[in-house]
């Protein structure tokens, strides 16, 4: 057996390949020994070239491949295709020359479940909306005008050029503060954390960064994981200001987005979202100013108005004066007059009074005294001894009870008989 490939007796030692040819050669052995091939894998790193081809990875956890889907075979789709889905691919193995790479040419995508690090972020989800962490009552409105901006993100990354060139163009007066960290790989979740926890306690001290982009770039599902953590969603939720997500472009949605007051599409919008255009402000401006001088001009008028209508109703001040103090001796004299008037009046109803109220109680006490006689005479009409002196008896039993009628007496019964002048003791012969 050679000691090496290019050994004497080894046919390879006997060609030398160009590579073009080399990479021809690998492609067509592994079309005959593969082709057509049916593979299962988690979608990764999905993209949408201009041209309608579509480029991802296929990978496990053992290994991935490189996969193209060309424009026709891409508008056969029935679904659209997302990072860290699982799906099957059924295609061709080849080798992309000019690189060299291994690719699989994809002719037909289906879905075929739900990936394992999806399964997670779907895992995830339920758990922090179980918290309440995802209500929309605990959302807060942007602050029209803040006086100042906090951007947490990479120093390197694009995302952060994208977010200053929007603000200096919008709001060039307001101040930018970068709070750095990292934003992909594992110890990305920490630094995400202490940055924004470092803009709190700045917050909280100096009233610094009254509203908090978050942002990062596009990527797939594993380079956005970072702002799936559990942690930096927990975090993002105790900020005391408003925070707004910028992370990925419009169809990737990490947890940090559901967590945020306002999800943006792109950090680019992120900054636009809490930064009004300085022309629309401006204009609001203007617009304000021309109403304010309108405002503030007819109020002149008016008051210059006014004035002349008090001016004429005022005329001369002597002349006014002169009229007061006329109508003030009107007055004067009008309140003499009432008070002698009052007087009088009060005096003559009390000679009245004195004049008539002896006559009047001479007259009352008479009637009083006929009154009180004739009623000594109705009382002397009802005295008993009136009755007795015209011959009459009073008879009353031994209890000193009246006798009305002659069954209230019994035989032998002692009574006594009150005449006139004074009593006599009887008895009931029969």
């Amino acid at each position: 057996m050679p000691d090496s490939l290019f050994d004497a007796e080894s046919p390879s030692a006997r060609r030398v390949w160009a590579v073009g040819p080399l990479m021809r050669a690998v492609a067509d052995t592994l079309s005959a020994r593969f082709n057509p091939v049916a593979v299962r894998g988690e979608l990764s790193g999905f993209s949408r070239a201009a041209s309608g081809h579509c480029y991802f990875s296929l990978k496990d956890d053992t290994g991935q491949v490189r996969c193209a889907l060309f424009r026709r075979s891409a508008e056969q789709l029935g679904f659209a295709p997302r990072d860290g889905q699982l799906v099957e691919a059924r295609g061709k193995l080849d080798v992309y020359g000019p690189r060299g790479d291994l690719q699989l040419i994809v002719e037909t995508l289906q879905p075929a479940g739900q990936g394992a690090l999806f399964e997670q972020f779907l895992k995830l989800k339920a758990q922090l909306e179980a918290e309440g962490l995802f209500d929309e009552a605990r959302k807060r409105p942007l602050p029209a005008q803040p006086r100042s901006i906090g951007v947490v993100t990479s120093l390197g990354a694009a995302a952060l050029r994208d977010v200053v060139t929007a603000l200096r163009r919008r709001v060039p007066h307001i101040p930018v503060v970068v709070y750095p960290a990292a934003v992909q790989g594992m110890q990305a979740p920490a630094e995400l954390c202490a940055a924004l926890q470092g803009a709190y306690r700045r917050h909280a001290e100096t009233g610094e960064s009254e509203v908090l982009l978050l942002v990062r770039g596009g990527g797939s599902l594993e380079d956005l994981w970072a702002f799936n953590d559990p942690t930096l969603v927990r975090t993002i939720a105790q900020a005391p200001m408003p925070v707004v997500c910028g992370v990925g472009h419009e169809t990737d949605f990490t947890l940090a987005d559901f967590v945020a007051d306002l999800r943006a599409p792109t950090p680019t919008a992120a900054a636009e979202l809490c930064a009004p255009a300085r022309e629309q402000r401006l204009g609001e401006l203007a617009y304000l100013h021309e109403r304010l001088s309108d405002a503030a001009l007819n109020a002149i008028d008016q008051r210059g108005q006014r004035l002349d209508r008090l001016a004429q109703r005022m005329g001369r001040p002597s002349a006014r004066l002169h009229d007061s103090q006329q109508q003030l001796t009107r007055l004067q004299h009008r309140l003499q007059s009432g008070l002698l008037l009052t007087t009088q009046q009060r005096h003559n109803r009390l000679q009245v009074l004195q004049t008539a109220l002896p006559l009047a109680l001479r007259r009352s006490m008479d009637a009083q005294q006929r009154r009180l006689q004739r009623g000594e005479t109705a009382l002397g009409l009802l005295d008993p001894r009136l009755v007795l002196q015209r011959g009459y008896a009073f008879l009353t039993d031994e209890q000193g009870q009246a006798l009305t009628r002659a069954a209230q007496a019994r035989p032998g019964q002692p009574l006594r008989a009150t005449l006139a002048d004074g009593e006599l003791g009887v008895r009931v012969d029969g």
